[in-house]
Parts: C-alpha cells; structure tokens; sequence
C-alpha cells in the first residue's frame, strides 16, 4: 500500500538526490566482510506487521549536494558545522550511538551504523520531536501515537497490547520514536539505557530496539541487499526506503551534528495519531525573517551563513540572532540567550498518601493513591512527567474503564494521583506500584480488600394484593407469601418473625387469629411464630393462619430479626352475615266461610 507523504518536496531535488542515493548505495558493499548469518532474532520478512502502513512518515529527501565552503569550492565542507534543518537533538544522537554501541557488542556481524538509527528516528518522528519536548532521560513531553490502525489507507491490526503501550484496547497504533507496532515491540522490545525497563516511548530503548529489529536475521548492514531487505522489513515502501536511506548518508557526510534538545512540536490539532510533519529540509526562506543584504555580502557581517531574525512583538525592532553579525548595536551588540537546561533526570519517587489502602468487595477505594517525584537535586519533576500506576496480583481491582494500568502526568509540584479504584469481588491482598515511566524507580501501596459482609434486608413485600379476610373459627384461604429485598435484589437466608396484634397495636395473646403449634402434639395456638429463612428468591410462606371467636381487624406484623424492617399486614375477621328468609311459595286460597246456626225464627204472636 502507498505511504502517504505528508508533503511533496520538489521532483527535480527528489531526481537529483535518487540518482546520488543510487550511486551511494553501489558502493555500499566495498569492503564489505563475507555474510555470515548470526545466532538471534529471526528475521522479520515483508508480511510482518511492522512492515504494513502504519502512519504517516515524512518522506521528504534532504538535500544530498555538497555544499560549498566559504571559499566556494564544492569539495571542501562547509564551514559552520551542522545547520537547524540537519542537526539531531543531543538526546537523540546519544541515543542512536548507544545503540550502535549496543549492537556491535551483541551482532557484531551487522555492522549497523548510527546514521541508519538516526534515519529512521528522522523519518518517522522528527528525531522524537513530534512528542514534544525531549528530556535527558528519553522520554518525551507526551506520547508519538500513530493513527489507529482499523484499515483503509493502513493496515488494519486489532489490539494485541491490552493498551498498554498505545492507550487503546481495541486496535493497535503505532508508538514511540521509531513507531513500533506494540506486537513486534513485544518481540524485539530492548533496554537500551539499562535501567531494567522496556519502554517504546523512551528514545534509548527504542533506539536500541530498532537495531536489533534491522539486524535480526545476521542481516549485514555492508550488505546493498542486507540493507535494503532491513529497511523494507521497517516499512515495506521503496519511497520509505529511499527517504531513510537519503537520511543516512546525509548524515555519514557531515550531517547530523548534536544541537540542543529544543521543545519539539506541538501536538496535533485533532488530538490524535500523528502530529503533522514538517515540510522538506533546508525550509523555503521568508523575506519577512530575514535581514536585507548588503551589498557585496551576504548580510552576516563574517562572510557565512543566512542572518534570519525573530519576530518580536508589535513596536519593536527586530533583533538579529546571531551576537556579531549584521545590523548588531556598537559594543558588541545583543549578548546570546542561554540554552534552556535540561531537567534533571527523576531519580526518586515518594509517597504523597497513606501506604496502606483498603475497601469492601463490591465498593471503591475512597482513598486514592497519591505520589511525588523528584530529581537529583531533590527539586518536584518536571510537569508532565509520566507515572504509571499498575495493579499487581491476584485481584479483580480495577481502574475505570477494567484497566489493570493507567498512566498519570505530574502537576507543578511533581504530584500523581491515581484515578478511583474499584475493589471488584474478590477479597484479599494486592499491590498497588507507581513507576516513573522510562526509569527503574517506583514505589508499592498495600491494598485490602476485605469480605463484604452478608446481605441484609432493607425492604419486605407481600406477594398478591387480596384483602385478608375469614370467618371466625374458620382459616384465612389467601396464600400469604413475603419477599426479602436488598438494594431492589433478592435476600436469601433471612429470618422473619410473624405477630398477630390486637386492635390496639399489642401482642395477642389468648384470643384472636392463631397459627398452630405444629411441635407440639395438640397444636396449640401461637400468636407469635419465627418463620423458616428465605429461600434464594428471598421468599418465604406463612403456615395456614386460623381463627378463634372472635372478630374484628387485627394486624399480622412481619419483622426481621432485630426488627429495623417490618411489614403490617390487615386481618379482618368478621361473621357472615344471616341469610334473609325467603317468602313462602303455598298457593292463596280463599278461606271458607264457617258455617253460622239458622237464626231461629221468631213466634209469630
């Protein structure tokens, strides 16, 4: 797949500078050992995940020409040593030439020089720049994070790092100076500064790694086709190979002097992958930058060199960098700005909370972890300076997001506080470490996490909802079924206790509703009865509830153990009412009439 350039740099300067990288290369060979392949890595081939489009290199050629002295003779070396556009941050070439040193000690059959380190660190970071400032100890003001690679225009490689090294659990990104792939950091990883750590993000020990990476095989860097094979092995594009290539000998003729570890560049505009390259090497001049010339000279005032000025603020003049050169005040003129010092390297890391840490399973942490660091002179670190927090054991502790490591940048004060701990499940010990990323120096927290204690009922309810009613001397038919709960779930082995109060709110004891003594023999009556425990549903059923004589509405109390959660429930207790008879069905009849004596007739006188 074609390596995308992140600027196009002039045809004819790229003809002229292949056509002078192809006359390099036919002499790269002379005198060359005989190819005797070394015990150690095996070589990674073209397929590897290396080698496949991984961001997005700067691919601009420097400029191969000689350049003419002050005499103007195009033989002689320029005076004036390394300029701006070719110079290595000093941190950087110590780094490539330590891992020069580390790989003649190791494969001595490669013969990899340091330019070749350095050309890779050109191309795919600008030398580291592309992190920001780069301190003394290797490690960058903040991480070089290729594009995320899901595929498209790169290759598509899902995570095989848990996120470690580039902040992303689902797809891999190329990291640190040289851009390694996190899988094939885990196979050529390599301490390069030897304080005991693998770190792709410091440029010793990735420095360091990527000879290592170029050598494996007992690939001989005298070799024209060795070299080729290396390089092609790093990014599998002739573009890439010509642009590291150009870099190399760039630097083997007189480029690459150290220059002072400057701040870098700043961090890209969309906040993620790359950092947008610089344009090709030596930049375009800008008029307004620059000191009109005299006439008959070239404006320094010592016959060399371009006298470019910074810009100043609004109604001031602009001052000329270089203390001696054209337009400087009578006197000597401006005295030079002293170099920025480089930071002490991080020596020490204290603990700025409690040591010891301790939570309940299933709940956080409240105390989060807290360190200091500081450097050789006792002074806090550096702000920005990467603390990583790691969980080590036998623990289901967590940090937000279920990550086992998180890595936190100090405050002005040297200060990192370790994000919110969930204490999982598991009960038991852990250990917390904070380590200065880059550095063998860290210190431990002791964590425990202790049993959470059983469950505990904060709420009864009844299961169904119909009026609890009967008839005295009879039983209540409703099935009575009560559920524990806690926080909303289920609480099993719960013991309940069920009461039969009076109207007036007290225990019965001799009359009302009754459960029955299924101990004893003649099953007397209990007005007061310790339920069996719930089950794992937090269920339990009421035995059959029997009633006496007597009627009214009295109360079934449920209660927990100690009585802090209680359940009233109404018992109505009420004789049915009597049947209203019914008017008779005998057929009407009309009564008769009785019989009367016949009036007995009067005499008649």
């Amino acid at each position: 797949m074609k390596i995308l350039r992140t600027r196009a740099a002039s045809v004819s300067r790229q003809g002229l500078c292949t056509a002078l990288l192809v006359a390099g290369l036919t002499t790269a060979a002379v005198g060359a050992t005989p190819h005797r392949p070394v015990d150690g890595d095996p070589s990674p081939g073209t397929d590897n995940p290396q080698s496949r489009p991984h961001g997005n290199p700067n691919l601009s050629l420097p400029d191969l020409r000689p350049k003419p002295s002050a005499s103007g003779k195009p033989g002689d070396r320029a005076q004036g040593g390394t300029d701006g556009s070719t110079g290595i941050p000093a941190t950087a070439l110590a780094a490539y030439k330590n891992a020069e040193r580390i790989a003649a000690e190791k494969y001595p059959n490669c013969h990899i020089p340091w330019q070749l380190v350095a050309g890779i660190g050109k191309v795919e970071s600008e030398h580291a720049a592309l992190g920001g400032r780069l301190n003394a100890d290797g490690l960058t003001e903040r991480k070089i994070l290729g594009p995320r690679l899901t595929g498209g225009q790169f290759a598509r490689i899902t995570d095989t790092d848990g996120g470690r090294w580039d902040d992303d659990k689902e797809y891999d990104r190329a990291v640190g100076p040289t851009q390694f792939i996190p899988s094939t950091w885990e196979s050529f990883g390599t301490d390069g500064n030897g304080d005991g750590v693998q770190d792709p993000n410091n440029i010793f020990d990735a420095a360091a790694a990527t000879a290592r990476y170029l050598c494996a095989g007992g690939k001989d860097m005298t070799s024209a086709a060795d070299l080729d094979r290396a390089v092609l092995s790093y990014n599998n594009s002739r573009e890439y190979v010509n642009a590291v290539l150009a870099w190399m000998r760039k630097y083997q003729n007189g480029g690459g002097g150290a220059v002072p570890d400057g701040p870098g560049l700043p961090p890209s505009p969309s906040g993620s992958g790359n950092t947008p390259r610089p344009g090709p090497s030596p930049k375009p001049k800008n008029p307004a930058t620059e000191t009109p010339r005299k006439p008959g000279g070239n404006g320094s005032g010592n016959g060399g060199g371009n006298n470019t000025q910074t810009p100043n603020k609004p109604g001031e003049s602009n001052k000329p960098n270089n203390p001696g050169g054209g337009g400087q005040k009578p006197g000597g003129g401006d005295k030079p700005t002293p170099p920025t010092p480089t930071p002490a390297p991080v020596t020490r890391l204290d603990r700025a909370s409690e040591r010891a840490l301790e939570a309940t399973a299933g709940e956080k942490f409240t105390a989060q972890p807290r360190v200091r660091a500081l450097d050789s002179t006792g002074k806090p670190a550096p702000e920005g300076t990467r603390i990583r927090f790691e969980i080590i054991g036998h623990t289901d502790a967590r940090f937000p997001d279920e990550a086992v490591q998180v890595t936190v940048r100090t405050a002005k004060d040297g200060t990192a506080t370790a994000p919110a701990i969930d204490a999982g499940d598991w009960p038991g010990t852990f250990t917390l470490r904070a380590t200065v990323e880059g550095r063998d120096v860290h210190v431990d927290f002791d964590a425990t996490v202790k049993q959470a204690p059983a469950p505990r009922a904060d709420t009864l309810e009844r299961v169904g909802k119909d009026a609890l009613k009967a008839a005295p001397k009879a039983s209540f038919t409703q099935k009575i079924q009560i559920r524990a709960l806690g926080k909303n779930k289920p609480i099993s082995d719960t013991a309940l206790t069920a009461t039969v109060l009076g109207p007036d709110g007290k225990p019965l004891t001799t009359t009302g509703p009754y459960f029955k003594d299924k101990e004893g023999k003649d099953g007397k009556p209990l007005r007061t009865l310790v339920l069996p425990k719930t089950d794992k549903d937090g269920l339990v059923t009421l035995p059959e509830l029997f009633t006496d004589e007597r009627t009214g509405t009295f109360t079934l109390r449920l209660s927990t153990a100690d009585g802090t959660v209680a359940l009233p429930l109404e018992l109505t207790v009420t004789a049915p009412a009597p049947e209203t008879p019914k008017p008779s069905q005998t057929p009407t009849t009309t009564p008769s009439t009785p019989a009367t004596s016949p009036t007995p007739a009067k005499p008649v006188r």
